[in-house]
């Protein structure tokens, strides 16, 4: 099969103001939507070969995120001069976009289409594969000589790389992971070009629409020298009470001056209302830490404070902070950063379940994809926060992001309006579902993408649980096990405070070994199972963490009734006798009726019956049924008898 490719490319003219800022008028640290105005294209220029396939340059694109792994030096991606590397036409700063078409991000050229009956069902039969560049022209004054230049990139389908003047800057392969690149070693003041691209493999199938080109926001970051780190601020409150919480707030400061630099580092603690702004005064204030920074080097320090009568985060009342971090010299600011986060405590028991401050809260989750249905893969904050009130109504209290990190605003808006989340990372390690899936990336990517995705992630209170994979392949083998524990590992580094979990559809993997890697282990469809893995691991928490793919058309019953599960299919449409589900899952009544009976089991292995997940697919693959006919109701909503 071809690889194709989808270029994202970002280019920015960099302009010369006539008026050069001062260094006191600019901000300390400014971020800034860098969505508007983009120029878009579909294919490659003529002529264009495969010299910028991620194979090609991979070498360079390795070089992003070694701020990652433990030991590496600060600068991501420093190789100015990589004059021989290859680019191509559309990399260039002189090349003349005028005609393209003209749009803002987020984009998925997916959903526009067209439709294809010879596509794939499984991702809705979308084009979204292929290829397609983004250009964006920008203007730097000269005034901003001596900040940092960074681009912040939410997600980008998939195998993004980035060049600046024609220069590779770098990159990231997985379409899910949220980066940052460093521009500053590339700019040019007075002619600067900006280039992005990307490269998406088609895979034999897909579980939904993936979506094809930059899908999630981008910004644009400019800091200081000395300046506290992406993702740099890290909030925990390990002892919490009635009247008091302990707050511990780890910063990391960059320096990426000459010079070694001696700063202070201090946090303030706000309350925060239910729009988000600060409200009043300081709830707490942390004794300033002295820090020095070797030059070109990143130093974590702590601080350490304590909110009386803290108002705790829950389901019914989502209460959060804001700790406020200032770097300064000499009495001078230097670079402010503000971290949300909320205080609360959580724990899953064996006997007890999913406790939240201490009490029992039984989970109604949902496994929901990253699309957004019929309106694409594209990020709306909007349409985000309907499917949480539609989940809400119907009595969901949790979202597990199948099977991928999540788009920031979902954990922004979970947070807000009361959800909890179980935050997931793979959907494959090292052995394939597909041919051009994670496991081309896993050896060389998944220590990266997994930092990246808890430092982003670790401050929301709506997290409760680190997914390491989904139905993984491993599981059944001993190399699972020695890879489960890898993982558990470097998300118990990152984040000590929360457990890990997977999703986990073989029946051995809760006997072989492979549960105790896991803090918490999460069966799918696996009902009939639950009482058995208590019995044999009655220390370790358990829930059914997918229990049902169910759908049907509203208003549509299919005669004759069958409660075979493959039944009730017709004119692809599904009767909504809500009994008709893809081959070899359970339907719900199958998966409720397992919780109430674990219900029933002594009080020691109760407790984590109380947590159930559906999953929510945007695509499954239709097979009709051709001998049952179908009977319309009235539908009062729409009109249609």
């Amino acid at each position: 099969m071809r690889r194709a490719r989808q270029w994202l490319i970002l280019m920015g003219t960099i302009l010369v103001m006539a008026s050069i800022l001062t260094a006191e008028a600019a901000p300390l640290r400014e971020r800034s939507a860098f969505n508007s105005g983009w120029r878009f294209q579909r294919n490659d220029p003529p002529g264009a070969g495969d010299e910028l396939t991620y194979t090609k340059i991979k070498r360079r694109i390795m070089m992003t995120g070694s701020e990652f792994v433990p030991g590496s030096e600060l600068g991501n991606q420093s190789d100015p001069a990589g004059s021989s590397e290859p680019t191509s036409a559309y990399a260039q700063r002189e090349f003349d976009d005028s005609g393209w078409r003209l749009l803002d991000l987020p984009h998925d050229w997916g959903i526009e289409g067209p439709f294809r009956q010879e596509y794939p069902g499984d991702t809705g039969k979308l084009p979204w594969w292929g290829v397609g560049w983004y250009r964006k022209h920008f203007a730097v004054p000269i005034g901003d000589r001596g900040r940092r230049y960074y681009i912040d990139i939410d997600g980008a389908m998939s195998y993004a790389t980035v060049w600046l003047n024609g220069r590779l800057v770098g990159g990231w392969p997985y379409s899910y992971t949220s980066f940052e690149l460093d521009l500053t070693p590339y700019l040019d003041y007075g002619k600067t070009t900006l280039s992005r691209s990307a490269s998406t493999i088609r895979p034999t199938r897909h579980d939904g629409n993936p979506g094809g080109g930059i899908y999630r926001n981008v910004w644009l970051a400019k800091t200081g020298a000395v300046h506290i780190g992406h993702w740099g601020t890290y909030v925990t409150t390990p002892d919490v009470n009635p009247s008091s919480a302990t707050v511990n707030i780890k910063a990391t400061i960059n320096n990426d001056s000459a010079t070694a630099a001696s700063v202070t580092v201090q946090t303030e603690v706000y309350e925060l209302g239910r729009d988000g702004r600060i409200s009043g005064r300081p709830v707490a204030v942390c004794a300033p830490v002295p820090v020095t920074v070797s030059t070109g080097v990143s130093q974590t320090c702590t601080a350490v404070t304590s909110i009386a009568s803290p108002r705790l985060w829950d389901l019914r009342h989502p209460n959060r902070y804001l700790a406020v971090t200032t770097v300064e010299q000499q009495g001078k600011p230097l670079d402010r950063y503000e971290a949300p986060f909320g205080v609360r405590t959580i724990r899953f028991d064996a006997a007890r379940g999913f406790l939240l401050n201490g009490a029992p809260v039984r989970i109604n989750g949902v496994c929901n994809h990253h699309d957004l249905g019929a309106l694409g893969a594209a990020i709306n904050t909007r349409a985000l926060e309907r499917q949480i009130q539609l989940l809400q109504e119907m009595g969901a209290n949790a979202i597990r992001t199948s099977h991928n990190p999540p788009a920031p605003e979902l954990l922004e808006l979970c947070d807000r309006m009361g959800m909890l989340v179980m935050d997931e990372s793979f959907d494959c390690w090292q052995r394939a579902k597909r041919p051009n899936d994670y496991h081309l990336l896993f050896d060389d990517w998944h220590e990266k993408d997994l930092r990246a995705e808890i430092r982003r992630d670790r401050n929301h209170p709506c997290v409760i649980l680190w997914s390491i994979g989904n139905e993984i392949p491993e599981q059944y083998a001993p190399v699972g096990r020695q890879l489960a524990a890898a993982l558990a590992r470097i998300v118990h580094e990152e984040d000590p405070t929360r457990p890990v979990s997977a999703g986990c559809d073989q029946p051995q993997s809760g006997t072989n070994g492979f549960q105790l890697t896991l803090d918490v282990f999460g069966y799918n469809y696996k009902p009939h199972l639950y009482a058995t893995f208590r019995e044999k691991n009655p220390t370790i928490p358990v829930y059914g963490s997918e229990t049902a793919s169910t759908l049907s058309s509203r208003g549509e019953y299919f005669f004759p009734f069958t409660d075979k599960k493959t039944g009730g299919l017709a004119d692809f449409q599904v009767s909504s006798y809500d009994l008709s589900v893809p081959s070899g899952r359970p339907h719900p009544m199958m998966s409720f009726g397992a919780r109430i009976s674990l219900l029933s089991l002594p009080v020691s292995s109760s407790g984590q019956a109380s947590t159930i997940w559906v999953s929510r697919r945007p695509t499954t693959r239709y097979d009709p049924a051709p001998d049952v006919h179908k009977s319309r109701r009235a539908d009062t909503k729409g009109g249609r008898t």
